[in-house]
C-alpha cells in the first residue's frame, strides 16, 4: 500500500468506495500514515476486515474476555448483538435499552456506549432509558446505576468509561431525543459530562459547556480525562486533569482539533474512543478512527469509507474492533491496547 500524505488524505478520503451488502471477510478502506510514530502501533498494510454488516447504526463495542466474544449495539433498533468468531452476530439483549412502548419523542431507544466493570458486569449508557445501567452478563438482569442529576432526568446517556476505584465518567448529549435540545422531554438545560461512584452515589457534574459531548476516555494512570465533541462547529477532543479522588482538577481544554477535516467533509464527527495502555488514543473523527499520540499529534487514520462511531480492543488485545455506520470491522495492531 502506498503511503499517502496528509493533503491527499483530506482531499480524497470522502470518496472512499463502499458497496452495501459487502461480503463478510472482505477488506474495506485504508490505513493512512501521517507521522512515523504510527509505525510502532499498526502496519498500514493491515487489512480492515468486515465481520458483520446490515445494521442501522452500530455503537458501543466491548470485548468480553470470559467467553471470547464481542458485544455491540444497534442503537436505533434497540438491540445489542453478540459476535463470536465462527458464529457471527446474534441478538444478545432485546431490548438493549428502553423496555416497553417507546414514548413519542424518543429517537434512539437502545443502549449506546458499553464497557465492562471490574467484576465483569456490563456497564452501558442506556440512551432510551436515559440512564447508566449495569447488566449481569449471566442472567441479563439490568439495574440502574444512576438516572438523574439534581432530581432531573438525564438527556440520553451516550458513552462511558471507568477510572480509579471504579468511578464512572459519562456524557449526556440529547441525541436520543427526536427534537434534541428543543425536546419537551429534556429536563436539563445543558448537555453534561458527569462522574458517579460505582455504586451510583455522588453524581457530580464535570462540565456543562460543551454543546455535544460524546465519546469519553481516561488515561492509563487515571490522571487525565478525554471528551470528544460531535458538534461540527467545534469538532474537537477536549481534556482535563483528574485528581487522586477522581474529580476534575481543571477545566476541559481543547486537545485535538478536527476543524480542517470537517471542512473537507470527511465522513463522521468526533465520537467514541478508547485509550491504549501506551496512552495513545484511538478516537473516531471525520474520516475514521484516528490514532493520536499522548501529546496530541495525529499519527494516522483507519478509514472504512463510512463514519466510525466507536472502537475497542479485543481478542489478545491486538485486535481493534470498529463500529462503523451499518457494519463492524476489525484490524490487527502491532501492540496490545490493554
Amino acid at each position: 500500500m502506498i503511503e499517502t500524505t496528509r493533503r491527499s488524505l483530506l482531499a480524497g478520503m470522502a470518496a472512499l468506495p463502499f458497496v452495501p451488502g459487502m461480503a463478510l471477510g472482505q477488506a474495506v478502506g485504508r490505513i493512512t500514515r501521517l507521522d512515523p510514530g504510527l509505525d510502532a502501533l499498526i502496519d498500514v498494510n493491515s487489512p480492515i476486515e468486515v465481520i458483520s454488516s446490515g445494521f442501522k447504526w452500530t455503537e458501543g463495542p466491548v470485548w468480553v474476555k470470559k467467553g471470547s466474544y464481542l458485544l455491540f449495539s444497534d442503537v436505533p433498533m434497540n438491540i445489542a448483538y453478540r459476535w463470536k468468531a465462527g458464529d457471527g452476530a446474534r441478538p444478545f439483549l432485546t431490548p438493549s435499552g428502553l423496555a416497553g412502548p417507546i414514548p413519542a419523542g424518543v429517537r434512539e431507544a437502545g443502549s449506546n456506549g458499553m464497557i465492562l466493570d471490574a467484576r465483569g458486569n456490563l456497564l452501558m449508557a442506556d440512551s432510551g432509558t436515559r440512564a447508566i445501567a449495569r447488566v449481569d452478563l449471566a442472567t441479563k438482569k439490568k439495574t440502574i446505576v444512576t438516572g438523574e442529576y439534581e432530581g432531573k432526568k438525564f438527556n440520553s446517556c451516550n458513552d462511558l468509561v471507568t477510572g480509579r476505584n471504579g468511578i464512572i465518567y459519562f456524557t449526556d448529549p440529547p441525541y436520543g431525543l427526536s427534537e434534541g435540545d428543543e425536546s419537551p422531554l429534556k429536563q436539563l438545560a445543558f448537555n453534561g459530562v458527569y462522574r458517579v461512584n460505582a455504586d451510583g452515589s455522588d453524581v457530580s457534574l464535570i462540565d456543562k459547556s460543551l454543546k455535544r459531548p460524546n465519546g469519553i476516555g481516561v488515561s492509563p494512570g487515571f490522571d487525565r480525562l478525554y471528551v470528544s465533541q460531535s458538534d461540527p462547529e467545534a469538532a474537537k477532543i477536549y481534556t482535563c486533569e483528574l485528581a487522586a479522588d477522581g474529580s476534575a482538577s481543571s477545566e476541559l481544554v481543547p486537545f485535538v482539533d478536527f476543524s480542517a477535516e470537517v471542512a473537507r467533509k470527511l465522513p463522521g464527527l468526533p465520537d467514541g474512543m478508547k485509550v491504549a495502555k501506551s496512552g495513545h488514543l484511538f478516537a473516531s473523527g471525520p474520516g475514521g478512527i484516528w490514532v493520536i499520540a499522548p501529546d496530541g499529534r495525529k499519527l494516522g487514520v483507519i478509514s472504512t469509507g463510512k463514519a466510525a462511531a466507536n472502537c475497542c480492543f479485543g481478542e489478545d488485545g491486538k485486535t481493534l474492533f470498529i463500529t462503523s455506520s451499518d457494519m463492524v470491522v476489525k484490524v490487527r495492531l502491532k501492540v496490545a491496547g490493554w
